[in-house]
Protein backbone atom coordinates (compact mmCIF):
# COMPACT_ATOMS: atom_id res chain seq x y z
CA UNK A 1 0.00 0.00 0.00
CA UNK A 2 1.28 3.49 -1.19
CA UNK A 3 2.23 6.03 1.22
CA UNK A 4 0.72 9.05 0.78
CA UNK A 5 3.38 12.25 0.89
CA UNK A 6 3.54 15.45 0.62
CA UNK A 7 1.50 17.81 -2.30
CA UNK A 8 3.10 20.67 -4.09
CA UNK A 9 1.45 23.39 -6.24
CA UNK A 10 1.67 24.32 -9.86
CA UNK A 11 1.59 27.92 -10.76
CA UNK A 12 0.84 29.71 -13.47
CA UNK A 13 3.88 31.93 -14.05
CA UNK A 14 2.24 34.93 -15.58
CA UNK A 15 -0.10 35.16 -12.71
CA UNK A 16 1.43 33.52 -9.77
CA UNK A 17 -1.93 31.71 -9.46
CA UNK A 18 -1.82 28.05 -8.17
CA UNK A 19 -3.35 25.63 -10.61
CA UNK A 20 -2.92 22.68 -8.82
CA UNK A 21 -1.32 20.29 -6.44
CA UNK A 22 0.31 17.49 -6.79
CA UNK A 23 2.00 14.10 -5.30
CA UNK A 24 5.75 14.64 -4.31
CA UNK A 25 6.21 11.00 -5.05
CA UNK A 26 8.64 9.85 -2.58
CA UNK A 27 12.03 8.09 -3.12
CA UNK A 28 10.09 4.66 -2.27
CA UNK A 29 7.14 5.16 -4.09
CA UNK A 30 9.83 6.11 -7.26
CA UNK A 31 11.15 2.63 -6.52
CA UNK A 32 8.23 0.93 -6.41
CA UNK A 33 6.91 2.65 -10.06
CA UNK A 34 10.37 1.05 -11.53
CA UNK A 35 9.82 -2.69 -9.73
CA UNK A 36 6.18 -2.60 -11.37
CA UNK A 37 7.98 -0.88 -14.64
CA UNK A 38 9.89 -4.45 -14.77
CA UNK A 39 7.36 -6.39 -14.42
CA UNK A 40 4.89 -4.79 -16.96
CA UNK A 41 8.29 -5.18 -19.04
CA UNK A 42 7.56 -8.88 -20.26
CA UNK A 43 4.04 -8.29 -21.36
CA UNK A 44 4.73 -5.09 -23.25
CA UNK A 45 7.32 -6.58 -25.13
CA UNK A 46 5.47 -9.72 -25.45
CA UNK A 47 3.17 -7.72 -27.23
CA UNK A 48 5.91 -7.28 -30.46
CA UNK A 49 5.79 -4.19 -32.43
CA UNK A 50 2.68 -4.34 -34.24
CA UNK A 51 0.49 -4.98 -30.95
CA UNK A 52 3.27 -1.33 -29.46
CA UNK A 53 2.31 0.27 -32.69
CA UNK A 54 -1.33 -0.06 -32.55
CA UNK A 55 -1.40 1.17 -28.54
CA UNK A 56 0.65 3.91 -29.52
CA UNK A 57 -1.14 5.03 -32.44
CA UNK A 58 -3.92 5.08 -30.34
CA UNK A 59 -2.70 6.93 -27.89
CA UNK A 60 -1.53 9.64 -30.93
CA UNK A 61 -5.04 9.16 -31.82
CA UNK A 62 -5.93 10.42 -28.95
CA UNK A 63 -3.75 13.41 -28.37
CA UNK A 64 -4.70 14.55 -31.43
CA UNK A 65 -8.29 14.55 -30.53
CA UNK A 66 -7.12 16.36 -27.30
CA UNK A 67 -4.57 18.51 -28.25
CA UNK A 68 -6.33 22.25 -27.73
CA UNK A 69 -6.95 20.87 -24.10
CA UNK A 70 -3.28 19.50 -24.09
CA UNK A 71 -2.47 22.97 -25.50
CA UNK A 72 -4.53 25.03 -22.36
CA UNK A 73 -2.52 23.06 -20.07
CA UNK A 74 0.83 23.28 -21.40
CA UNK A 75 0.49 27.68 -22.30
CA UNK A 76 -1.21 27.69 -18.26
CA UNK A 77 1.74 25.72 -17.07
CA UNK A 78 4.75 27.71 -19.06
CA UNK A 79 3.38 30.78 -19.51
CA UNK A 80 3.71 30.34 -23.51
CA UNK A 81 1.01 31.73 -25.80
CA UNK A 82 -1.56 28.73 -27.09
CA UNK A 83 -1.11 28.50 -30.39
CA UNK A 84 2.79 27.94 -29.87
CA UNK A 85 1.51 25.44 -27.09
CA UNK A 86 -0.62 23.68 -30.09
CA UNK A 87 2.69 23.92 -32.17
CA UNK A 88 4.46 21.78 -29.24
CA UNK A 89 2.00 19.38 -29.17
CA UNK A 90 1.44 18.67 -32.79
CA UNK A 91 5.11 18.13 -33.38
CA UNK A 92 5.40 15.56 -29.78
CA UNK A 93 2.26 13.74 -31.60
CA UNK A 94 4.47 13.71 -34.86
CA UNK A 95 7.47 11.91 -33.13
CA UNK A 96 5.05 9.75 -31.51
CA UNK A 97 3.45 8.34 -34.84
CA UNK A 98 6.54 7.95 -36.55
CA UNK A 99 8.63 5.78 -33.46
CA UNK A 100 5.41 3.96 -33.44
CA UNK A 101 5.08 2.65 -37.20
CA UNK A 102 9.05 2.57 -38.10
CA UNK A 103 10.22 0.93 -35.18
CA UNK A 104 9.91 -2.47 -36.21
CA UNK A 105 11.64 -1.50 -39.41
CA UNK A 106 14.85 -0.04 -38.19
CA UNK A 107 15.48 -2.52 -35.36
CA UNK A 108 14.55 -5.69 -37.33
CA UNK A 109 17.65 -8.16 -37.46
CA UNK A 110 20.33 -7.44 -39.55
CA UNK A 111 22.24 -10.20 -41.55
CA UNK A 112 26.28 -9.49 -41.40
CA UNK A 113 28.43 -11.28 -43.67
CA UNK A 114 30.45 -13.78 -41.43
CA UNK A 115 33.77 -12.79 -44.09
CA UNK A 116 35.68 -15.57 -46.38
CA UNK A 117 37.61 -17.21 -42.88
CA UNK A 118 34.59 -17.63 -41.17
CA UNK A 119 32.09 -18.54 -44.29
CA UNK A 120 30.80 -22.08 -42.32
CA UNK A 121 29.07 -19.79 -40.04
CA UNK A 122 25.81 -17.08 -40.29
CA UNK A 123 25.83 -13.72 -38.53
CA UNK A 124 23.23 -11.49 -37.32
CA UNK A 125 23.00 -8.78 -35.02
CA UNK A 126 19.62 -7.92 -33.28
CA UNK A 127 18.33 -5.19 -30.94
CA UNK A 128 16.80 -5.68 -27.74
CA UNK A 129 15.15 -3.16 -25.54
CA UNK A 130 16.65 -2.11 -22.17
CA UNK A 131 14.25 -2.99 -20.04
CA UNK A 132 12.72 -0.20 -17.84
CA UNK A 133 13.71 3.68 -19.18
CA UNK A 134 13.46 6.68 -16.70
CA UNK A 135 12.81 9.76 -18.47
CA UNK A 136 13.22 13.22 -16.62
CA UNK A 137 11.83 15.95 -18.53
CA UNK A 138 12.14 19.75 -18.55
CA UNK A 139 9.73 22.84 -18.09
CA UNK A 140 10.41 24.86 -21.31
CA UNK A 141 8.88 22.13 -23.70
CA UNK A 142 7.15 19.65 -21.22
CA UNK A 143 5.66 17.48 -23.82
CA UNK A 144 7.91 17.66 -26.99
CA UNK A 145 11.52 17.22 -25.51
CA UNK A 146 10.28 14.24 -23.15
CA UNK A 147 8.13 12.56 -26.06
CA UNK A 148 11.56 12.16 -27.79
CA UNK A 149 12.56 10.34 -25.05
CA UNK A 150 8.69 8.38 -24.05
CA UNK A 151 7.33 7.21 -27.38
CA UNK A 152 10.87 5.96 -28.62
CA UNK A 153 11.39 3.98 -25.60
CA UNK A 154 7.96 2.53 -25.93
CA UNK A 155 8.29 1.68 -29.61
CA UNK A 156 11.41 -0.25 -28.81
CA UNK A 157 9.57 -2.35 -26.10
CA UNK A 158 10.86 -0.17 -22.83
CA UNK A 159 8.07 0.36 -19.83
CA UNK A 160 8.98 4.07 -18.62
CA UNK A 161 8.82 5.66 -15.71
CA UNK A 162 8.89 9.52 -16.17
CA UNK A 163 9.44 12.28 -13.65
CA UNK A 164 7.96 15.57 -15.46
CA UNK A 165 9.84 18.94 -14.12
CA UNK A 166 8.22 20.69 -10.11
CA UNK A 167 7.31 23.35 -13.01
CA UNK A 168 5.20 21.56 -15.21
CA UNK A 169 3.81 18.59 -13.04
CA UNK A 170 0.11 19.06 -14.69
CA UNK A 171 1.59 18.57 -18.08
CA UNK A 172 2.77 15.35 -17.53
CA UNK A 173 0.26 13.86 -15.10
CA UNK A 174 -2.31 14.57 -17.78
CA UNK A 175 0.52 12.13 -20.41
CA UNK A 176 -0.08 9.45 -17.97
CA UNK A 177 -3.70 9.81 -17.31
CA UNK A 178 -4.20 9.48 -21.34
CA UNK A 179 -2.11 6.70 -21.88
CA UNK A 180 -3.58 4.89 -19.27
CA UNK A 181 -6.90 5.29 -21.39
CA UNK A 182 -5.33 3.26 -24.20
CA UNK A 183 -3.21 0.69 -22.29
CA UNK A 184 -3.78 -2.46 -22.38
CA UNK A 185 -2.79 -3.14 -18.81
CA UNK A 186 -0.96 -1.17 -16.20
CA UNK A 187 2.78 0.43 -15.32
CA UNK A 188 3.70 0.55 -19.01
CA UNK A 189 4.24 4.06 -19.01
CA UNK A 190 4.17 5.79 -14.94
CA UNK A 191 4.60 9.37 -14.60
CA UNK A 192 5.74 10.44 -10.83
CA UNK A 193 5.61 13.91 -10.10
CA UNK A 194 7.30 15.69 -7.54
CA UNK A 195 10.31 17.72 -6.20
CA UNK A 196 14.20 17.12 -7.05
CA UNK A 197 14.05 14.65 -4.45
CA UNK A 198 12.28 12.50 -6.76
CA UNK A 199 14.41 12.93 -9.73
CA UNK A 200 17.46 12.06 -7.63
CA UNK A 201 15.70 8.78 -6.67
CA UNK A 202 14.87 7.78 -10.33
CA UNK A 203 18.17 8.28 -10.93
CA UNK A 204 19.66 5.89 -8.06
CA UNK A 205 16.58 3.10 -8.72
CA UNK A 206 16.91 -0.11 -10.46
CA UNK A 207 16.23 1.80 -14.00
CA UNK A 208 18.17 0.55 -16.98
CA UNK A 209 18.99 3.72 -19.02
CA UNK A 210 18.14 7.29 -17.99
CA UNK A 211 17.07 10.05 -20.55
CA UNK A 212 17.72 13.62 -19.13
CA UNK A 213 16.97 16.82 -20.60
CA UNK A 214 18.62 20.13 -18.08
CA UNK A 215 21.32 21.94 -17.76
CA UNK A 216 25.16 21.21 -17.95
CA UNK A 217 25.72 21.26 -14.12
CA UNK A 218 22.47 18.99 -13.29
CA UNK A 219 23.37 16.59 -16.19
CA UNK A 220 27.14 16.05 -14.83
CA UNK A 221 25.78 14.93 -11.25
CA UNK A 222 23.34 12.65 -13.30
CA UNK A 223 25.25 10.79 -15.09
CA UNK A 224 28.09 10.29 -12.23
CA UNK A 225 24.70 8.98 -10.32
CA UNK A 226 24.23 6.70 -13.37
CA UNK A 227 27.94 5.66 -13.62
CA UNK A 228 27.87 4.09 -10.04
CA UNK A 229 25.74 1.28 -11.39
CA UNK A 230 27.19 1.31 -14.80
CA UNK A 231 23.51 2.60 -15.94
CA UNK A 232 23.74 4.27 -19.79
CA UNK A 233 22.63 7.87 -20.15
CA UNK A 234 20.99 10.07 -22.47
CA UNK A 235 21.97 13.61 -22.08
CA UNK A 236 20.48 16.50 -23.27
CA UNK A 237 21.79 19.70 -22.63
CA UNK A 238 21.89 23.52 -22.74
CA UNK A 239 23.23 25.33 -25.58
CA UNK A 240 24.65 28.73 -26.41
CA UNK A 241 23.28 28.15 -30.59
CA UNK A 242 24.85 30.52 -33.51
CA UNK A 243 23.27 31.74 -36.54
CA UNK A 244 25.86 32.36 -39.22
CA UNK A 245 24.82 35.19 -41.62
CA UNK A 246 27.09 35.74 -44.97
CA UNK A 247 26.99 37.61 -47.54
CA UNK A 248 24.64 35.93 -49.78
CA UNK A 249 22.23 35.29 -47.45
CA UNK A 250 18.49 36.64 -47.81
CA UNK A 251 18.90 39.25 -45.48
CA UNK A 252 15.01 39.82 -44.37
CA UNK A 253 14.85 35.97 -43.81
CA UNK A 254 17.47 35.79 -42.02
CA UNK A 255 16.82 38.66 -39.87
CA UNK A 256 12.64 37.28 -39.12
CA UNK A 257 14.06 33.86 -38.12
CA UNK A 258 16.88 34.92 -36.09
CA UNK A 259 14.61 36.78 -34.37
CA UNK A 260 11.90 33.98 -33.85
CA UNK A 261 14.41 31.57 -32.72
CA UNK A 262 15.77 34.13 -29.91
CA UNK A 263 12.86 35.02 -28.54
CA UNK A 264 10.02 32.45 -28.85
CA UNK A 265 9.30 31.06 -26.12
CA UNK A 266 10.52 33.98 -23.73
CA UNK A 267 14.14 32.46 -25.62
CA UNK A 268 13.50 29.44 -23.18
CA UNK A 269 14.55 26.91 -26.26
CA UNK A 270 17.95 25.25 -25.70
CA UNK A 271 18.25 25.05 -29.45
CA UNK A 272 17.58 28.70 -30.06
CA UNK A 273 19.70 31.37 -31.13
CA UNK A 274 21.72 33.17 -28.97
CA UNK A 275 24.47 34.75 -30.83
CA UNK A 276 24.94 35.99 -34.60
CA UNK A 277 28.09 36.44 -36.44
CA UNK A 278 27.06 38.46 -39.84
CA UNK A 279 29.32 39.16 -42.13
CA UNK A 280 30.96 42.84 -42.43
CA UNK A 281 29.26 43.17 -46.13
CA UNK A 282 26.21 42.93 -45.02
CA UNK A 283 25.95 43.64 -41.68
CA UNK A 284 24.59 46.90 -41.48
CA UNK A 285 21.64 46.33 -43.46
CA UNK A 286 20.89 42.97 -41.30
CA UNK A 287 21.28 44.80 -38.01
CA UNK A 288 18.67 47.61 -39.67
CA UNK A 289 16.73 44.80 -40.47
CA UNK A 290 16.26 43.35 -37.04
CA UNK A 291 15.71 46.05 -35.54
CA UNK A 292 12.95 47.11 -37.60
CA UNK A 293 11.03 43.64 -36.91
CA UNK A 294 11.97 43.75 -33.14
CA UNK A 295 10.74 47.03 -32.51
CA UNK A 296 7.19 44.73 -33.02
CA UNK A 297 7.56 42.45 -30.60
CA UNK A 298 6.14 42.63 -27.21
CA UNK A 299 6.32 40.38 -24.21
CA UNK A 300 3.44 39.17 -23.37
CA UNK A 301 1.90 39.38 -26.25
CA UNK A 302 4.29 37.49 -28.54
CA UNK A 303 6.12 35.38 -25.99
CA UNK A 304 5.56 34.47 -22.38
CA UNK A 305 7.36 35.53 -19.31
CA UNK A 306 10.30 33.52 -17.50
CA UNK A 307 8.64 29.83 -16.56
CA UNK A 308 11.24 29.52 -13.33
CA UNK A 309 11.16 32.68 -11.97
CA UNK A 310 15.64 32.03 -10.90
CA UNK A 311 16.11 32.13 -14.44
CA UNK A 312 15.44 35.65 -14.12
CA UNK A 313 18.76 36.65 -12.33
CA UNK A 314 20.59 34.70 -14.89
CA UNK A 315 19.53 36.80 -17.69
CA UNK A 316 20.13 39.97 -15.71
CA UNK A 317 23.66 39.13 -14.97
CA UNK A 318 24.79 38.92 -18.54
CA UNK A 319 22.63 41.79 -19.66
CA UNK A 320 24.80 43.50 -17.63
CA UNK A 321 27.60 41.56 -18.36
CA UNK A 322 27.92 42.92 -21.63
CA UNK A 323 26.82 46.38 -20.64
CA UNK A 324 29.92 46.65 -19.03
CA UNK A 325 32.42 45.09 -21.12
CA UNK A 326 31.16 47.61 -23.41
CA UNK A 327 27.97 46.37 -25.63
CA UNK A 328 25.77 48.12 -27.09
CA UNK A 329 22.11 47.94 -26.77
CA UNK A 330 20.13 48.19 -29.95
CA UNK A 331 17.03 46.93 -28.65
CA UNK A 332 16.14 46.18 -24.66
CA UNK A 333 18.93 47.56 -21.70
CA UNK A 334 19.69 46.66 -18.10
CA UNK A 335 15.64 47.64 -17.46
CA UNK A 336 14.77 44.43 -19.79
CA UNK A 337 14.09 42.21 -17.01
CA UNK A 338 10.73 43.01 -15.84
CA UNK A 339 9.33 40.37 -13.53
CA UNK A 340 7.86 37.58 -14.73
CA UNK A 341 8.59 38.80 -18.24
CA UNK A 342 11.98 40.24 -20.46
CA UNK A 343 11.70 42.63 -23.12
CA UNK A 344 13.48 41.32 -26.36
CA UNK A 345 17.14 42.28 -25.89
CA UNK A 346 19.48 42.49 -29.35
CA UNK A 347 23.21 43.84 -27.97
CA UNK A 348 26.00 44.16 -30.49
CA UNK A 349 29.27 44.38 -30.40
CA UNK A 350 29.65 41.89 -27.36
CA UNK A 351 33.11 40.73 -26.18
CA UNK A 352 33.82 37.11 -27.06
CA UNK A 353 34.50 36.47 -23.22
CA UNK A 354 31.49 37.79 -22.08
CA UNK A 355 29.03 35.62 -20.13
CA UNK A 356 25.87 36.96 -22.89
CA UNK A 357 28.41 34.79 -25.54
CA UNK A 358 30.02 32.43 -23.49
CA UNK A 359 27.36 30.75 -21.07
CA UNK A 360 23.60 29.82 -21.51
CA UNK A 361 21.37 33.01 -21.25
CA UNK A 362 18.06 31.09 -21.96
CA UNK A 363 16.14 35.07 -22.70
CA UNK A 364 14.60 36.85 -25.10
CA UNK A 365 18.33 38.20 -25.57
CA UNK A 366 20.50 37.98 -28.65
CA UNK A 367 24.06 39.15 -29.40
CA UNK A 368 24.92 39.98 -32.53
CA UNK A 369 28.69 40.48 -33.44
CA UNK A 370 30.49 41.34 -36.95
CA UNK A 371 33.00 39.18 -38.47
CA UNK A 372 35.53 39.75 -41.68
CA UNK A 373 35.23 36.59 -42.87
CA UNK A 374 33.05 33.34 -42.64
CA UNK A 375 36.24 31.74 -41.28
CA UNK A 376 36.19 33.91 -38.44
CA UNK A 377 32.36 33.27 -37.77
CA UNK A 378 33.15 29.38 -38.17
CA UNK A 379 35.84 29.49 -35.67
CA UNK A 380 34.13 31.78 -33.23
CA UNK A 381 30.98 29.84 -33.45
CA UNK A 382 33.20 26.63 -32.30
CA UNK A 383 34.86 28.27 -29.98
CA UNK A 384 31.77 27.82 -27.47
CA UNK A 385 31.93 25.16 -24.49
CA UNK A 386 28.39 23.82 -25.86
CA UNK A 387 27.43 22.09 -29.23
CA UNK A 388 24.07 21.45 -29.87
CA UNK A 389 22.35 23.31 -32.72
CA UNK A 390 23.45 25.83 -35.53
CA UNK A 391 21.75 28.19 -37.91
CA UNK A 392 23.48 28.89 -41.76
CA UNK A 393 22.02 31.57 -43.92
CA UNK A 394 23.43 31.86 -47.04
CA UNK A 395 22.27 31.05 -50.77
CA UNK A 396 25.27 29.43 -52.22
CA UNK A 397 27.60 27.94 -49.09
CA UNK A 398 25.55 26.56 -46.13
CA UNK A 399 26.03 23.30 -47.17
CA UNK A 400 30.03 23.43 -46.90
CA UNK A 401 29.98 26.15 -43.77
CA UNK A 402 27.08 23.66 -41.93
CA UNK A 403 29.49 20.64 -42.11
CA UNK A 404 32.67 22.59 -40.43
CA UNK A 405 30.41 23.55 -36.99
CA UNK A 406 30.71 21.50 -34.10
CA UNK A 407 27.23 20.77 -33.03
CA UNK A 408 24.58 17.97 -33.55
CA UNK A 409 22.19 19.59 -35.84
CA UNK A 410 22.35 22.74 -38.30
CA UNK A 411 19.25 24.32 -40.18
CA UNK A 412 20.48 25.93 -43.55
CA UNK A 413 18.30 28.90 -44.66
CA UNK A 414 16.06 28.48 -41.40
CA UNK A 415 15.67 27.71 -37.76
CA UNK A 416 15.28 24.25 -35.46
CA UNK A 417 13.50 22.52 -38.81
CA UNK A 418 15.24 19.46 -37.93
CA UNK A 419 13.00 19.50 -35.12
CA UNK A 420 10.33 18.65 -36.70
CA UNK A 421 11.36 16.18 -38.78
CA UNK A 422 10.97 12.99 -37.10
CA UNK A 423 13.07 10.80 -39.21
CA UNK A 424 16.30 13.18 -38.15
CA UNK A 425 18.52 12.41 -35.15
CA UNK A 426 18.16 14.77 -32.08
CA UNK A 427 21.51 16.05 -29.48
CA UNK A 428 24.71 17.80 -29.20
CA UNK A 429 27.76 17.35 -28.54
CA UNK A 430 30.36 18.78 -26.03
CA UNK A 431 28.86 20.89 -22.80
CA UNK A 432 25.65 20.02 -24.80
CA UNK A 433 25.22 16.41 -23.72
CA UNK A 434 25.27 12.89 -25.90
CA UNK A 435 23.37 10.41 -26.93
CA UNK A 436 20.22 11.39 -29.52
CA UNK A 437 16.35 11.02 -29.47
CA UNK A 438 14.37 10.91 -32.39
CA UNK A 439 14.82 9.55 -35.51
CA UNK A 440 16.53 6.21 -36.25
CA UNK A 441 18.96 6.93 -34.19
CA UNK A 442 16.50 7.26 -31.10
CA UNK A 443 14.78 3.98 -31.64
CA UNK A 444 18.51 2.63 -31.46
CA UNK A 445 19.24 4.27 -28.62
CA UNK A 446 16.97 2.76 -26.28
CA UNK A 447 17.77 -0.71 -27.52
CA UNK A 448 21.27 -3.04 -27.60
CA UNK A 449 22.97 -4.78 -29.80
CA UNK A 450 23.41 -8.41 -29.69
CA UNK A 451 25.75 -9.97 -31.98
CA UNK A 452 24.79 -13.36 -33.29
CA UNK A 453 26.68 -16.56 -34.95
CA UNK A 454 25.34 -20.40 -35.86
CA UNK A 455 27.41 -22.91 -37.39
CA UNK A 456 25.55 -23.88 -40.71
CA UNK A 457 27.50 -27.02 -41.17
CA UNK A 458 30.80 -28.61 -40.12
CA UNK A 459 34.41 -27.90 -42.01
CA UNK A 460 37.71 -29.99 -41.13
CA UNK A 461 39.18 -27.10 -39.88
CA UNK A 462 38.26 -26.36 -36.23
CA UNK A 463 40.13 -23.13 -34.90
CA UNK A 464 37.91 -22.72 -31.20
CA UNK A 465 38.92 -26.42 -29.66
CA UNK A 466 42.05 -27.36 -27.38
CA UNK A 467 42.23 -30.21 -30.49
CA UNK A 468 43.35 -27.91 -33.29
CA UNK A 469 45.80 -28.75 -35.27
CA UNK A 470 48.90 -28.05 -36.77
CA UNK A 471 46.75 -28.59 -39.83
CA UNK A 472 44.49 -25.60 -38.98
CA UNK A 473 47.05 -23.20 -38.11
CA UNK A 474 48.88 -23.30 -41.38
CA UNK A 475 45.26 -23.06 -42.99
CA UNK A 476 44.60 -20.04 -40.41
CA UNK A 477 47.96 -18.23 -41.51
CA UNK A 478 47.96 -18.62 -45.08
CA UNK A 479 43.97 -17.51 -45.69
CA UNK A 480 45.54 -14.24 -43.34
CA UNK A 481 48.27 -13.70 -45.93
CA UNK A 482 45.75 -14.45 -48.81
CA UNK A 483 43.53 -11.74 -47.21
CA UNK A 484 45.50 -9.06 -45.98
CA UNK A 485 49.37 -9.21 -46.67
CA UNK A 486 48.60 -6.95 -49.87
CA UNK A 487 46.32 -4.38 -48.13
CA UNK A 488 43.33 -4.53 -50.59
CA UNK A 489 41.16 -5.01 -47.56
Amino acid sequence: MSIQTEIFPSHNPRTGEVLFEYRNTSPDEVLRAVARARAATVAWQALGYKGRRKVLLEWSSLLTKRIDELGELIASETGKPQSDAVLEATLAIGHLAWAAKKAEGVLAKSVRSPGLLMFNMSAHVERSPYGVVGVIGPWNYPVFTPMGSIAYSLASGNTVVFKPSEYTPGVGHWLGETFSEVAPFADIFQVVTGLPDTGRALTESAIDKLAFTGSTRTAKKVAASCAERMIPVVLECGGKDPIIVAEDADIKKAAEYSLWSAMSNAGQTCIGAERVYVEAGVAKEFIAEIERQAREIKAGENYGPATMPSQLAVIQSHINDAADKGGYFLIGGRESVQAPFVSPTIILNVPEDSLAITDETFGPTLTINTVASIDEAIRLSNASKYGLAASVWSKRNGEKIASQLQCGMVSINSVIAFAAIASLPFGGVKDSGYGRIHGEEGLKEFTYSRAVVKRRFPIPVEFTTFKRTKFADGFIKTMIRILHSRGLG
